[in-house]
């Protein structure tokens, strides 16, 4: 059984809910790792040095006139680091944000930083940052910075937008999960629907949203009724058709006791008749509830069988194939499948062929006759229950028209298929194809 899923939220609601719940997360969480993309990490050991640099730098430039600035900064310049001097404030360059950060980092490892208005900006974000800035001197006068190395940053084409996928291929796919454990009454209900009707049914639990809740209450119910049918029908049957045979074997006793030969065998004709149609009904009706169970059966000495009991009766049979082909099935319905379509044959045909052969991964059954067919608007209708054909076929037929329904369902019951097809030389073809187990 399943958890729980459902509440006061219907099925549509539902979904809706997960995918809205899905794009606001993964919009969080998309937006939260691309404002961390921009903050740059500050190098600790590089902002040391630069504030080194600055203090050294600003102690001799103070200490110079300032006919001699220029130069002593071009002298204070490094491959990593380049000083210049200017004796006015330079403007702020645009679209450079500042680097408070670094900046409250180098004045708090260099106090004396602090009173000479130091400002500190990012001049080209990139792999290779580039971080300037300047500081005013004692007599109002400014030195100018720059430096490489100082941050790190991501590549903006590769990192924000790997940044942008994944959250949303994650958050995807968590949204797909939960949208499928919500389906999954839905598909315990399509598996229950094929079962219905039949021995092994399935209980659902209430379970789902609430639209689902209903549907399986529903189905639920619709399932007991059909069951509380098909038992009351089949006890029913059991008990007429046993009501029925008691007094068919008393007619039959005294039909025995008549003298006149034409009457006894015209009674008898009809007892056998009725007990043919009681047994059909019982085959057909009770077929649902049938508790074989399948078995490893020679389906090649099942036919051999069959035709050997049709030739014993004084019928023209014959049969086609190995000596043994073993394969899984329910030996009763699948023999009395067999002795209906020959019986069939035999009746309508006058003959019987029966071939078996093994093709590939299926089992090929063929059961042929010489009879006069069945017109080919009627190959379909003659396999559903109570069909009978007046013009093609013999109106002295026994039963109720249940003989080939009763070879449908034996072989749909072992996942095969029967067609049946007039012959071009005459006569009617049925063929099962059954799967090899």
């Amino acid at each position: 059984m399943i958890r729980r899923i459902g509440g006061p939220l219907g099925l549509l609601g539902h979904i809706f809910a997960i995918l809205l719940l899905t794009v606001v997360i993964e919009f969080g969480a998309s937006t939260y790792l691309y404002e961390r993309s921009s903050r740059f990490s500050v190098r600790e050991d590089e902002a040391r040095r630069l504030a080194e640099h600055l203090v050294i730098a600003r102690k001799i430039s103070n200490e110079s006139p300032k006919t001699d600035r220029s130069a002593i900064s071009q002298q204070l310049t490094t491959d990593r680091y380049v000083v210049r001097w200017s004796p006015t404030a330079p403007p702020p360059p645009p679209f450079a944000p500042a680097l408070n950060q670094t900046r409250d980092q180098i004045v708090s490892w260099e106090p004396s930083l602090a009173d000479s208005d130091i400002r500190i900006r990012l001049a080209s974000p990139g792999r290779n940052a580039t971080v300037m800035g300047e500081l005013r001197l004692a007599d109002g006068s400014w030195l100018m910075f720059k430096t490489h190395g100082l941050v790190q940053s991501w590549d903006l084409a590769a990192g924000r937008i790997a940044l942008a996928i994944v959250p949303a291929l994650a958050f995807t796919i968590l949204g797909g999960l939960l949208i499928r454990r919500a389906l999954v009454p839905i598909r315990l209900l399509a598996r229950a629907t094929e079962k219905v009707g039949s021995a092994d049914g399935m209980h659902l639990e209430e379970e789902g949203t609430a639209e689902v809740r209903q549907l399986i209450r529903a189905f639920n119910d619709m399932q007991e009724r059909i069951h509380r049918l098909i038992d009351d029908r089949t006890q029913a049957l059991a008990a007429v058709g046993h009501d029925l045979r008691t007094p068919l074997a008393r007619v039959q006793l005294r039909a025995e006791s008549i003298d006149q030969a034409p009457l006894r065998e015209a009674i008898g004709r009809d007892i056998g008749e009725m007990e043919a149609m009681v047994a059909s009904l019982l085959a057909f009706l009770g077929g649902e509830g049938d508790p074989e169970v399948p078995t490893r059966t020679d389906l090649a000495v099942m036919a051999v069988t069959t035709i050997e009991e049709a030739q014993d009766r004084g019928d023209e049979a014959s049969y086609v194939g190995p000596d043994h082909l073993e394969t899984t099935l329910r030996r009763t319905g699948f023999r009395r499948a067999l002795v209906n379509l020959v019986e069939n044959a035999i009746h309508y045909g006058h003959s019987a062929t029966l071939t078996l052969a093994r093709e590939g991964e299926v089992i090929r059954i063929l059961i042929e006759d010489d009879g006069p067919g069945i017109p080919e608007d009627q190959l379909e209708a003659v396999l559903r229950p109570f069909s009978r054909l007046d013009t093609a076929r013999a109106r002295n037929t026994k039963g109720l028209g249940l003989g080939l329904a009763i070879v449908q369902r034996s072989v749909e019951q072992e996942n095969g298929r029967i067609t049946l097809a007039n012959r071009p030389e005459g006569g009617l073809r049925a063929e099962i194809i059954l799967p090899q187990n």
